[in-house]
């Protein structure tokens, strides 16, 4: 049994522990080692060799927790997997990507390589379209990005607009007032930016419309200049709002366009307008496509999963749907017919003791 201490002065200890030591458990549980932080001193035994895997890890975990940048037990997981497929070195530092909030003491930094490129392309392009699954921090990274360049006064404004749909719901049909109906829709924009923001500040920042939120629709006939504007959920708009959304970009402003083409809740999901750009703006100078996955999902490690068995089912059922029923291959039980197909998820790391990349 091996011993190594970490210096964890100067660091939020209730951060780098997590709730209920939830984040010294699952150290503890991808290594096989004892985790214990007494005082300012993090401790770790085990295996040499297990401790040689463990400590860079704890190292830039407790590196966040002095910059009180929040993380969960899900990024410790994804922390180690990351380190792992380095053999062992750490993940791209982006230090110039940290964004501190003024008027709290949250520090926003990318989780993973998808993250850290999605900012920099925030930081480098005018136009950004961020593709890929929930979770991912699509939305919430750019908000920051926002409120970062509110605060340094690079832009005057923020806009933040959302196409008013949702799956088997319309608007006309739904009870109350327009502000009571898109309410709902635009909920999600304004807890990410109330998690950035204190209280005060947000209200009345809305009501001096230095921030606006706002369905998609009531961009229809402006000029956005001098503004941060993101269009979230952008795979439920149709081709003729987006064109109308990008047509009203002005001077001085950037655009951060975010959607997951898996949740097209269109009544023709052809209409889409992030598929049509997808095809239409790629390779324009300017504006740049950025692709997240899995990898990059940040809420409970379980989503990672079931995104990949969805995505599984889903190729499934192309395949299923391309070959037609005389081209299907009989299965080899039950007497010619084809056996369903199963997807199992196993949790990451299960029956290794260490998670795998």
């Amino acid at each position: 049994m091996v011993e190594h201490r970490l210096d964890a002065e100067g660091a939020d200890q209730l951060l780098l522990a997590g709730v209920n030591d939830s984040h010294m458990q699952e150290l503890a549980r991808i290594y096989g080692i004892r985790v214990i932080l007494r005082g300012d001193q993090l401790i770790l035994s085990g295996e040499l060799e297990r401790l040689e895997r463990a400590v860079p890890v704890t190292q830039h975990l407790i590196e966040l927790a002095r910059l009180r940048a929040p993380f969960n037990a899900t990024d410790v997981a994804r922390l180690s997997e990351e380190f792992a497929r380095d053999g062992g070195g750490p993940p791209p530092e982006h230090d110039e990507l940290r964004i501190a909030l003024p008027g709290t003491r949250k520090v926003v930094v990318p989780r993973s390589r998808g993250q850290g490129g999605y900012l920099e392309s925030i930081r480098d392009h005018d136009i950004v379209v961020g593709i890929g699954p929930a979770g991912t921090g699509k939305t919430y990274l750019a908000v920051a990005a926002a409120v970062n360049a509110l605060y340094r006064k690079r832009v005057k404004r923020i806009i933040l607009a959302r196409p008013a749909v949702e799956a088997g719901e319309n608007l006309g049909f739904l009870p109350g007032d327009l502000q009571e109906k898109v309410d709902p829709y635009l909920r999600p924009l304004y807890d990410a930016l109330e998690d950035m923001m204190p209280a005060d500040r947000v209200q009345r920042a809305l009501e001096e419309r230095t921030i606006e939120i706002a369905p998609l629709a009531y961009m229809r006939g402006r000029t956005l200049s001098d503004a941060f504007v993101i269009l979230d959920e952008s795979q439920n708009a149709t081709s003729a709002q987006m064109k109308m959304f990008l047509t009203r970009l002005g001077l001085n402003s950037q655009v951060v366009i975010t959607g997951d083409k898996t949740q097209i809740d269109l009544q023709r999901p052809s209409d889409s307008g992030l598929l049509q750009i997808e095809r239409v703006l790629s390779g324009i100078d300017g504006i740049e496509f950025v692709y997240l996955d899995e990898t990059d999902v940040v809420r409970h490690r379980l989503v990672k999963d079931i995104i990949r068995a969805y995505a599984l089912a889903d190729a499934e059922d192309e395949a299923a749907e391309a070959s037609g029923p005389g081209d299907r291959i009989p299965g080899e039980l039950g007497g010619g017919d084809e056996s369903p197909p199963s997807v199992e998820l196993v949790p990451p790391g299960a029956g290794s003791g260490e998670e795998s990349g």
